[in-house]
């Protein structure tokens, strides 16, 4: 009976000692995690590296490191450092987990903030014709941070404003909604930069097609008048200047000089003369006697036509309605007149003369009228919409 307690007892040590060396077996040492990462603020786009060379496997060898970079995107390295880049803003925990050949793990994290640059938002006319005010409005750009930012507009490549030989760094306005003024077709090429104060620095190009204006043309004809009613002694000149061609095209002129009836005959002797001293156009007319029994008049009288072609019609572009008209007025073999006019009246002779030395002058002078009346073609313009 000592013998059977005696076996019973000492089975149940052997179990005892056995399945505390088990246990001892099926032990798992986990690693050591270990994180680094430069630099830990960036900005959107930029990478950043990770170093886990200083993890521990504690007991055997460390067998893989996870990466996990808190923006969906994860990998597995053999080695214990690798890089990311990170395209999204805002701000990341990345977590690396450790991994040994006991089948031990560890893990640890890591912040990683990454500025977003702010999102430039340009809007502009999609039509724009010489002479218009341009805006250029960039109030809908937007911060991803909802920071404050700082606007930096360079309004046109082809002007150096700040003068230091550069034509792409200046600083035309910081608002962020500025006007262009227009003043002939082409192109203007400039930029906007916007920088966030948190090193989110961001520029962009803008080009404005600028359209030449329409205009329908058509031509009017009118008349311009101008009368004179003086007195001339014998020997007397008198003379007005003019420009009439301001604006329109001379076609033709007609001017009647008219002297009162005398009471004597012969009748007075008159001049009318013009120069037109750009174009070397200089007329002269004496006066000539009307038939006394109808009570006509001596007059003098100078008229020409056709002398500039007609004005074309049609729609012309042009930069302004006053480029257009300078360049219609100033046609090639149409601008005859555009300069000053002389008219002039010589008092040739007042007779008759007195014939005893001494007698008043039975006709010493005679008051006379004179009309001008010239033919012109007026320009009108019309501003027309491009077809669509």
């Amino acid at each position: 009976m000592r013998a059977n307690w005696a076996l019973i007892f000492v089975t149940l040590l052997l179990t005892q000692l056995l399945a505390g060396c088990t246990g001892v077996l099926e032990e798992t040492v986990d690693p050591r995690a270990s994180l680094t990462a430069s630099p830990t603020e960036i900005q959107q786009g930029e990478g950043v590296t990770f170093d886990a060379l200083d993890s521990d496997a504690i007991e055997g060898v460390i067998t893989g490191f996870e990466w996990d970079f808190g923006d969906g995107t994860t990998t597995t390295t053999i080695a214990g450092f690798t890089s990311h880049q990170f395209m999204q803003s805002g701000r990341f925990t990345v977590k690396l987990t450790v991994t040994n050949d006991q089948g031990g793990s560890d893990s640890t994290s890591i912040l990683i903030k990454v500025n977003g640059a702010p999102q430039i938002n340009i809007s502009m006319p999609e039509v724009v014709r010489s002479g218009d005010i341009v805006l250029l409005d960039a109030s809908n750009t937007y911060d991803p941070e909802n920071g404050p930012l700082k606007f930096a507009w360079d309004l046109n490549f082809m002007e150096d404003s700040d003068g230091d030989g550069d034509t792409r760094n200046d600083v035309d306005s910081v608002d962020a909604r500025v006007y262009i003024p227009t003043e002939s077709s082409g192109s203007i090429l400039g930029s906007l930069t916007v920088d966030d104060g948190e090193g989110g620095i961001v520029s962009e190009q803008f080009t404005i097609e600028i359209q030449p204006r329409r205009y329908k043309v058509s031509w009017v004809q009118d008349t311009l008048k101008w009368d004179y009613d003086e007195y001339l002694e014998q020997g007397e000149t008198w003379s007005e200047n003019m420009t009439p061609g301001m604006g329109v095209r001379i076609t033709g002129y007609d001017a009647q000089l008219q002297l009162d009836q005398d009471l004597f005959m012969p009748p007075d002797n008159f001049t009318l003369s013009l120069n037109i001293i750009d174009d070397s156009h200089r007329r002269s007319s004496d006066t000539q006697p009307g038939n006394i029994t109808r009570n006509e008049s001596t007059t003098a009288e100078l008229n020409a036509t056709n002398l500039n072609p007609p004005g074309p019609d049609g729609v012309f572009d042009a930069d302004s309605e006053e480029e257009l008209l300078s360049s219609l007025l100033n046609e090639p073999g149409a601008r005859f007149g555009q300069g000053e006019w002389i008219w002039s009246i010589v008092a040739q002779n007042a007779d008759p003369d007195s014939f005893i030395p001494g007698a008043p002058d039975p006709d010493s002078g005679n008051d006379w009228t004179l009309e001008i009346v010239i033919t012109v073609l007026r320009p009108v313009l019309t501003e027309v919409a491009y077809e669509a």
